[in-house]
């Protein structure tokens, strides 16, 4: 029932969240490997970036990739926090004392995000290729020209089979390591924390909203290089045999190396402002609300 709970949450939450997902993919694919001031800023800011899109796009565009976004956040979420919500009720995540361990917690939500996000990476990689198409005028990085996800999945896998389905998967795990160990195990152990302080009653809503607010800056601050890298890895072109046409790099060398990324300084945050801060999605055990991330 957590799975089930979970997976559908998540999805009520990602109705509201795509278009800033839309936003976010647009804004990480922009100046792809090119220097600073060589190419031409479509979207300035996420404010910007959702009146760009509804002007030339159309207000419809700003949910492109709805349909693969709600399937991997049932697949994903329903994965990571089921999993995690049955080891939190079996006692793993908890010392000998009873205390709680933010270590187990850690690698309970690392491992829990890993085997949602493998399953699901051929469902991401399609959402994002669906979220990057764009008008010419306004268009950043690879555009695949896909007329659906359906019909992308079945082009993908007839011309590059299985492998090209879950082309971009391995250097998307350093992002969901990090993003889920530090998202659940930080909510953990604020709600521990806010429970001992007794500043909100035991069963409050508040508690959990507070948690999982402080939970949401910290995945933003660790997962975002990874998230940019991720992004570009999935939406770059291939060959014939399905290999990526532009220098090979894992999701760490991604994030840790600007000139690859073709931007310098905060190029490795580009889209997390203003983008994970308002995204939403259950917490294991507690269905309302928790700042995720994707």
């Amino acid at each position: 029932m957590d799975f089930l709970m979970s997976g559908l949450a998540a999805c009520g939450a990602c109705v509201f969240t795509n278009p800033l997902e839309v936003v976010k993919t647009r804004m990480q694919l922009q100046g792809e490997l090119k220097a600073p001031g060589t190419y031409q800023r479509h979207y300035r800011n996420v404010f910007h970036a959702f009146i760009t899109i509804g002007k030339v796009d159309g207000l419809a565009a700003l949910q492109k990739g709805l349909a693969p976004a709600l399937i991997y956040q049932f697949l994903m979420n329903g994965i990571r926090l089921g999993t995690y919500g049955m080891a939190e009720a079996g006692g793993y995540l908890h010392t000998a004392e009873g205390a709680h361990s933010p270590a187990r917690s850690a690698a309970a939500g690392a491992m829990a995000g890993v085997m949602g996000a493998y399953l699901g990476s051929p469902i991401y990689m399609v959402k994002t290729h669906l979220q990057a198409q764009a008008a010419s005028e306004i268009a950043v990085g690879h555009q695949y020209k896909h007329q659906g996800m359906f019909q992308a999945l079945t082009k993908i896998g007839q011309k590059h089979g299985l492998v090209g389905l879950w082309r971009g998967a391995l250097g998307g795990l350093p992002r969901v390591i990090i993003g889920s160990s530090t998202q659940l195990c930080t909510f953990s152990s604020t709600k521990d924390l806010l429970s001992q302080w007794e500043i909100f009653p035991p069963q409050s809503w508040k508690l959990a909203l507070v948690a999982a607010m402080v939970s949401g800056i910290a995945v933003v601050l660790a997962m975002a290089p990874f998230d940019v890298a991720c992004t570009r890895l999935y939406n770059q072109p291939t060959n014939a045999q399905g290999k990526n046409q532009v220098p090979k790099s894992s999701a760490t060398l991604c994030s840790a190396s600007s000139p690859l990324l073709g931007t310098k300084d905060v190029g490795i945050m580009k889209g997390q402002t203003g983008h994970q801060l308002f995204k939403f999605t259950p917490a294991p055990g507690w269905s309302p609300i928790l700042l995720t991330q994707s």
